[in-house]
Formats: structure tokens, C-alpha cells, sequence
């Protein structure tokens, strides 16, 4: 029970948002907006990112509260602060974050001068971490079940997935016709650590006799289960090394592996309407080093006075009883995890028309290039239970010749005025973007249920024809 407890609070702190790049996704003045669709209609001679700062970004956020609501210096007791969090959320709320770090990136055109064929490539680190509001286990650990006769704790709740990886891909892009843009890119990744455990069922429940106030039935009904790879080693008291740096080194050079692809299209109904789709991360891992499987399976039920734990009487044959009804078992098999595969499609509406300065035009159509641009986007994420969907809405701007800007209005799962901003400027070949969402909780970033940007610099060279 040591090592879950381990686990779980590791994890458990981190408060997250989602993995929603509706700023970057369709910003095609930015060389990362293949990442989110490698169909993008983008053209370059070549570009290489600048390592480690061409790609940086961060999710935080919560449904169900802020760092306001706990930390807050107002005189609330920091116990009544977690009961208010614990009390107006449900189990449904999720808690999750993505967090990437672009090592290196880069793309060229391959063929003669005419073709629209392009390879990229690249590695980046990565953090996922998923998890519903565990509602039921956070009240009966703060409340304990004296006021709760009858009512039946659901063990269900504990629903979370973490894991620590980097991803070396390859992708290829090509321009068909003036109309169709088809890309795909290839993926390996190496998971340096990983946990699951969202197939986890039961109940606590405990009911007074009638007309005995001292006589109780309880009942623990457990079939919990976390997986872990690459962790295990770390929560052995005879473990010496630097957690930090063991994980980043399994994390490159001894993960466990996988396989995963990234397709997109761009399709032109008309020279200003514009449909694109994409699919990311499709892809699985299986785990295979420092594996270990803890399960704790079985009933436990108990008639009678409420044993007291503290008192004078001795409760160690109460723990043997329950240790040998709810055994807690450690297994070694290999499991296979799947990545959280993400979808996003578009409909772009382009107006004012203009000439560029420039004989190739990166941003879209080399024939025509337009000022302003409105439309929206639906991105949607598989997760555990049901998926998760977001819809946004977003205005893009060619303010001058080498600077863009991108506004989004999202509605999703945890806002619902989530304005997000970007800029992506040139001067000469070097590019530099910033991008962030939900502005208007910066004023108080505390209060904020979520804040994201990412940022990068970059240097792009187009073909002079």
C-alpha cells in the first residue's frame, strides 16, 4: 500500500488542464503547426528549430478549482478549504496536463525546384497525466463514514493515467494539386516511466443494525488495480540514485517502446475555403521495463462493535483478517498502454485578398494570399469513460507582411471563455511565436482554473523563384 499511496500523491498534486493546441492548430506562419496537422499547407525550402526553445509548452488548469481556492490567505482553515474543493466537485471532473519539449525539429523539400513534396523530422519530451476527481475516496478520507450510514463509497473513482516519454518521428507532406494537401508522420516512443490504473471497481459500505446503535455491517468490496513501468525501482528503501535523472535517462535510452502515426489533409473548396482534418498520436506502447502490477482483490466484511483501531484492544488480528480477505498481490507481466489519440478538423473562410512582397507565399496558396480569415475548429480526445470534445471559434490576421496574429474563443470541458491569442513574427529567416489561452484569468493567475502557451523560435528560408 506504500508504493500506491507513493504513486498516487506524486501525481495526484499536479493540477492540469488539456491537450487542446487550437491556437497553434491551422497557424501555418509557424513551422510547429505540423505537429497538429501534418497536412498543414505549408512551404518551405527548409527550417530548422533552434534546440530545445523551438517548441515549449504547458497545460495547467482544473476543472473543479484553483490555487486560490486552497492557498488563499483569508482566514479559512486549509482542512475546511479542501472539504469546499472536495464538496462542489463530482466525479466526473477530470484533471489533466500535457506538457512538450521540442529537443530538435526540422524539414526540407525534397524533388527539383517545382516540386511540393517536404520530409520533416524531429524528437521531442513529453508529460501526459489524466485523472477523474477521485470524489467518494476524498470524502471518506476527510470525513470518515460516521455521518454516511448506508451510503456506498465507490472505489470506481480512482481513475488516472500518468506517463513520462519522448517521441522521435518522421513525416512526410505533399502538395497534390492546388486543392489537396495530404501529410503523415511516423513515430517511436520511448516511455521512461508510466502509470495506470482505470479499470478499478468496488464499494465500501457500512450500515447501523436496527435497534443497536453499536452494531454495524461492513463491507470493503475491492478490485483495484495500478500498473507502473519504470517506477518501482525508485520506491525500494535500498534505491540510491537521482530520481530526476534515472527517469530522463530511461526516457531516451531505455524506455519501453512503441509505435505511432499522425495524418492530416488540407482540401480547398473554393481558393478561400479551406477544410483540413487531422489525427495524432495513434499509437500504443508496450510496456515492458521494471514492470510491476499491484492489485488488491477481494471482500472483506464485518459484523459487529466498531473496532477501535486506537484504543487499548489489540487490532492486529481485525489487519490479518482483512489482509487475508483483500490480499494485496504483485505481478510482472508486460501490458500494452494506447496514447491519448486526438482529432481536430476545420473550416476556414479567407477574405482580402492582397499581394505578398514575397515570390513564395509560406502561409497557404502561393497564387493568392488573403489578410483575414475566420472559421472554426472541433477538436475531440479519447479518454477513460467518455472522450473529450472542445469546439472553438477563431479570427487570423496578416497585420503586416511577416506578422500574424490568431484570436480563439473555445468552449470546452473546463470554460467556457477560454480567449486564446498568437503571434508568430519574421524577420528575415528567423521566426519566433507565442501562444496562450484563456487571457483573461491573467489578471489573477491564482483564481484561473487553467493557463497554457507555448512559445519558439525557429528559423525558416523560403525558395525565391
Amino acid at each position: 500500500m506504500k508504493k500506491v499511496c507513493l504513486i498516487l500523491c506524486l501525481f495526484g498534486v499536479i493540477s492540469c488542464f488539456s491537450q487542446n493546441k487550437e491556437v497553434l492548430y491551422n497557424f501555418t506562419s509557424i513551422p510547429q503547426a505540423s505537429m497538429v496537422n501534418p497536412g498543414a499547407d505549408v512551404s518551405y525550402k527548409f527550417y530548422f528549430g533552434i534546440p530545445i526553445l523551438s517548441g515549449i509548452s504547458a497545460n495547467l488548469g482544473s476543472k473543479s478549482f484553483s490555487a486560490y481556492d486552497l492557498f488563499a490567505d483569508n482566514g479559512v482553515d486549509f482542512n475546511q478549504k479542501v472539504r469546499n474543493v472536495v464538496n462542489k466537485s463530482s466525479r466526473n471532473d477530470k484533471v489533466i496536463t500535457n506538457q512538450q519539449l521540442e529537443i530538435f525539429s526540422g524539414g526540407f523539400r525534397i524533388g527539383g525546384k517545382e516540386s511540393r513534396s517536404y520530409i520533416s523530422f524531429g524528437a521531442y519530451q513529453e508529460f501526459d497525466f489524466f485523472m477523474f476527481m477521485p470524489k467518494d475516496l476524498a470524502l471518506l478520507a476527510l470525513e470518515g463514514n460516521k455521518d454516511y450510514m448506508g451510503k456506498s463509497f465507490n472505489l470506481g473513482d480512482l481513475s488516472l493515467k500518468a506517463e513520462v516519454l519522448s517521441v522521435f518521428h518522421v513525416g512526410f507532406h505533399k502538395k497534390i494539386s492546388d486543392k489537396l494537401v495530404l501529410g503523415g508522420r511516423a513515430k517511436i516512443y520511448s516511455s521512461g516511466a508510466n502509470a495506470v490504473s482505470t479499470n478499478n471497481s468496488g464499494y465500501i459500505l457500512t450500515n447501523q443494525t436496527d435497534g443497536t446503535p453499536n452494531i454495524y455491517n461492513q463491507v470493503v468490496s475491492s478490485n483495484l488495480e495500478l500498473k507502473t513501468s519504470g517506477i518501482s525501482a525508485f520506491t525500494k528503501d535500498e534505491y540510491e540514485g537521482n530520481i530526476a535523472s534515472d527517469i530522463a535517462h530511461n526516457t531516451f535510452f531505455n524506455g519501453s517502446l512503441g509505435l505511432g502515426l499522425d495524418a492530416g489533409i488540407t482540401y480547398y473548396f473554393k481558393d478561400n475555403l479551406q477544410f483540413t482534418a487531422s489525427i495524432i498520436d495513434l499509437g500504443f506502447i508496450k510496456q515492458s521495463k521494471d514492470i510491476e502490477t499491484l492489485t488488491y482483490k477481494g471482500t472483506y466484511q464485518y459484523q459487529g462493535a466498531n473496532p477501535d483501531f486506537l484504543g487499548s484492544d489489540d487490532p492486529e488480528d481485525v489487519f490479518d483478517e482483512f489482509d487475508k480477505a483483500i490480499p494485496r498481490d504483485t505481478l510482472h507481466n508486460k501490458y500494452t498502454t494506447w496514447r491519448p489519440t486526438k482529432l481536430y478538423t476545420s473550416l476556414q473562410y479567407s477574405f482580402g485578398e492582397s499581394r505578398s512582397d514575397d515570390d513564395c507565399n509560406c502561409r497557404g496558396q502561393v497564387n493568392k494570399r488573403y489578410k483575414n480569415a475566420v472559421g472554426g475548429q472541433v477538436f475531440a480526445m479519447s479518454a477513460p469513460r467518455v472522450p473529450i470534445a472542445a469546439l472553438t471559434f477563431f479570427y487570423q490576421r496578416n497585420i503586416f507582411e511577416k506578422l500574424d496574429a490568431k484570436v480563439t474563443y473555445t468552449f470546452d470541458t473546463f470554460s467556457n471563455k477560454n480567449i486564446g491569442l498568437g503571434l508568430s513574427g519574421t524577420l528575415g529567416s528567423f521566426n519566433i511565436y507565442a501562444l496562450v489561452n484563456n487571457v483573461l484569468e491573467y489578471k489573477d493567475v491564482s483564481k484561473a482554473n487553467s493557463a497554457a502557451f507555448q512559445v519558439g523560435l525557429n528559423f525558416v528560408f523560403q525558395q525565391k523563384e
